[in-house]
């Protein structure tokens, strides 16, 4: 079983042109935002922080539309799980960043591969990509998924969170819940020798969650990619060489 390892050095690259995400010299000067009318201090400054990542500036140069997408970019780049001509599903793909990259990558936008994304939210088109309003948990979801890619999946993404609590722990458990839903689900529409790529938070309770992945795939990896941010606990497990039906 593979172990987790330190991230490489050069793997902030754009989905289709190489170009670097640059945080370092010659970055322009800070903005400050100031806290005005009814605004709270949080959103003063979540919108600081905002305004002066270099994420979010990128996605808007290459058009993406969240700084997410650099994410499953680096992750990507490091673990080489999107290949041109695949099937890929991405869970609760709104607003459609890694739906972009997957996209790009399978080159679905060129007739090669096929990239379905579903939410519960409403998601504007993404050419190449088959959008879909669905709850990936309602009863005969993999059979809808299996019949619109024409067969099983290769790829299987969720950058899913569950709405915030503000309680640590709880948030912690309500992801892990989240990403063994998205196994669930993924369980039943991957081909063999698919991938599985899903957001978890640092800590312990995913350990069953790794028990069933570390059965189910020839190899595990943890990774927290460049562009999540410091502050956050997100880390993704990704998954490569499925191997069985079982669950």
């Amino acid at each position: 079983m593979a172990h987790k390892g330190s991230w490489r050095s050069g793997s902030r690259t754009g989905a289709g042109t190489g170009a670097g995400v640059r945080d370092g010299g010659g970055r322009r000067e800070a903005v400050r935002v100031k806290t005005a009318g009814k605004r709270k201090v949080s959103s003063t400054r979540w919108l600081a922080r905002q305004l002066n990542d270099p994420y979010v500036s990128e996605a808007k140069r290459q058009g993406f539309r969240s700084r997410a997408a650099f994410k499953l970019i680096e992750l990507d780049d490091r673990f080489h799980f999107l290949k041109p001509g695949q099937r890929v599903v991405d869970l609760g793909c709104a607003p459609g960043g890694w739906t972009q990259v997957a996209v790009q990558r399978v080159q679905a936008d060129k007739g090669k591969g096929r990239v379905l994304g579903f939410d519960v939210l409403d998601t504007v088109p993404i050419a190449g990509a088959n959008l879909m309003k669905l709850e990936f948990l309602e009863p005969g979801a993999p059979e809808t998924v299996k019949a619109l890619l024409g067969g099983n999946a290769d790829v299987v993404l969720s950058d899913m969170a569950a709405n915030s609590s503000g309680h640590g722990s709880t948030d912690h458990i309500r992801i892990v819940a989240l990403a063994e839903a998205a196994y669930d689900f993924a369980s039943d529409v991957l081909a063999q020798g698919g991938s599985f790529v899903c957001k978890v938070y640092q800590g312990g309770a995913e350990g069953e969650l790794l028990a069933r992945l570390k059965r189910d795939f020839a190899e595990i990896r943890h990774a927290k990619p460049p562009a999540s941010r410091t502050e956050s606990a997100e880390v993704y497990l990704v998954a490569k060489g499925y191997l069985s039906k079982r669950k």
